[in-house]
């Protein structure tokens, strides 16, 4: 073999190696990706007018969403949430919000999956990943 073949082999061999390298979590990482990317769009579709791009709220009107025990905490609470709303006054870090948040009930589960996992892995949260099964358990119970 020439020195050009050998290389060119050595080349296209690390080549294929990258690209059919398995991650550290293989489930993990193929799923939370395509999520956040379908997660955020939802996001920025219904959530950034009230939200804020950064996820800090509106001040006295709408809640922020970064590091509250309302999206790091119970994810049926969550679920239920963006299913029927939101009307009570809520207090996070000292400051009440009291806009009325509307039902998304018109979102499919695998939505409102998708931007739970965004907005609790996004702004400097490090929360699960919610399941479009664990939605749907929640939505039929509300039924």
């Amino acid at each position: 073999m020439t020195l050009k073949f050998s290389a060119l082999l050595l080349a296209a061999s690390l080549f294929i190696s990258v690209l059919y390298a398995q991650p550290t979590h293989p489930k993990k990482a193929r799923h939370a990706a395509p999520s956040m990317g379908r997660g955020k769009v939802v996001y920025t579709n219904i959530c950034l007018a009230c939200h804020m791009a950064d996820g800090k709220g509106v001040p006295m009107m709408n809640p922020p969403l970064i590091n509250t025990p309302y999206v790091l905490g119970d994810k049926t609470k969550l679920i239920t949430i963006v299913l029927n709303g939101f009307k009570e006054d809520v207090e996070i870090n000292g400051q009440t919000y009291s806009n009325v948040m509307t039902p998304h009930k018109d979102l499919t589960d695998k939505q409102i999956s998708d931007v739970l996992t965004y907005v609790r892995k996004s702004f400097g949260n490090k929360a699960s990943s919610v399941r479009a099964s664990e939605v749907k358990k929640v939505r039929a119970g509300l039924k």
